[in-house]
């Protein structure tokens, strides 16, 4: 049903863990399937210079949100707010149609914390 990359980051997720010190959090979830989860980002110069996740739910949604770190840990706000969650699916080599959802939760909580800390900076500096 899956396949080794997805094996791979739901076994070994990269970037799994609380961030204490993180500038911002997303989060997401599904009332479909009950799946939650948080990302946390440490930004520096407009830039995504740490991210961790944690996730409650399916080995499809841990691997998506593995990959996610990956995927924009280093990169510039702007390059993160274009990645989808058909990006991240492709970036997994796939995932089962009942499982796509689960690689929107992990884009949906990037989006979430991206526009949390687009608010919270224009709240200090409006």
């Amino acid at each position: 049903m899956y396949n080794d990359k997805v094996i791979d980051h739901f076994t070994n997720p990269r970037n799994v863990g609380e961030m204490p010190d993180a500038d911002i959090v997303g989060e997401s979830g599904s009332f479909k399937c009950g799946d939650t989860m948080k990302i946390y980002l440490k930004i520096e110069d407009d830039k995504i210079a740490d991210i961790k996740f944690q996730t409650f739910g399916c080995g499809a949604a841990i691997a998506s949100s593995s990959m996610l770190t990956e995927m924009v840990k280093g990169k510039t706000l702007a390059e993160a707010q274009q990645v989808t969650n058909d990006d991240v699916a492709a970036e997994l080599g796939g995932l089962p149609p009942l499982k796509m959802h689960c690689s929107n939760l992990a884009a949906d909580a990037l989006q979430d914390a991206l526009k949390r800390y687009r608010e919270k900076k224009k709240s200090v500096h409006p």
